[in-house]
């Protein structure tokens, strides 16, 4: 039997999802959990082969958490299973020892086949959104940049991110400016919804 953990935020997509994979003969849902805080520690238990994760999830996101796995229990394969079919989330998923990217509106057969796929040791990369994240390019902000932006995206001023990131207000505005530049946008809030639209943030 494939042991796979399953890490999904919403409980009624959970339990589906965790019914028509045990409906395989040669697959197992051993644990889920519901947030991403709770994913190393289940793993670790549980010890599965395969760890199926959202990406957008309470507490630690599903990429930190494919990352940290990665780096604790390297024998288990990570299958990125999201909504968001970003181009830059797929290659942070990549960066983050993913095996696989699969966006959710796919048959189940195709996720179990998936499964199934990267235990054998294979990449399963949605093809639709490898096109798009060829076609997008890397990441061009700096790590920098993605905190500021990512602090200014709920509207806080230059002096709430200046304090909350500890940096003066004039490289507050520097790295706001870059990452304006970068997206190819006219303010801090369309730079943001840009950058979050691509996965760079």
């Amino acid at each position: 039997m494939i042991r796979v953990l399953l890490a999904e935020d919403q409980g009624m997509m959970r339990g589906a999802l965790a019914m028509l994979l045990n409906l395989e003969e040669d697959i197992e849902v051993a644990v889920t959990v519901g947030t991403g805080d709770e994913v190393v520690p289940a793993a670790l238990r549980a010890r599965p082969d395969v760890a199926l994760l959202d990406i957008e999830m309470p507490g630690t996101d599903g990429l930190d958490a494919a990352a940290e796995l990665r780096d604790r229990l390297p024998d288990c394969r990570v299958l990125i299973l999201t909504t968001f079919g970003r181009p830059g989330y797929l290659r942070r998923a990549m960066e983050a020892g993913a095996a696989g990217f699969l966006v959710k509106d796919g048959p189940v057969e195709e996720l179990a086949a998936a499964i199934r796929r990267v235990l054998a040791g294979e990449k399963v990369i949605d093809p639709a959104l490898a096109a798009a994240a060829l076609s997008t390019g890397p990441n061009p902000l700096t790590d920098r940049e993605r905190d500021v932006l990512a602090a200014a995206a709920d509207g806080a001023t230059v002096a709430d991110i200046a304090r909350r990131l500890h940096l003066s207000e004039s490289t507050v505005r520097n790295y706001l400016s870059a990452a304006i530049g970068k997206t190819g946008t006219r303010n801090r809030i369309e730079a943001a919804r840009s950058a979050r639209h691509n996965g760079w943030l």
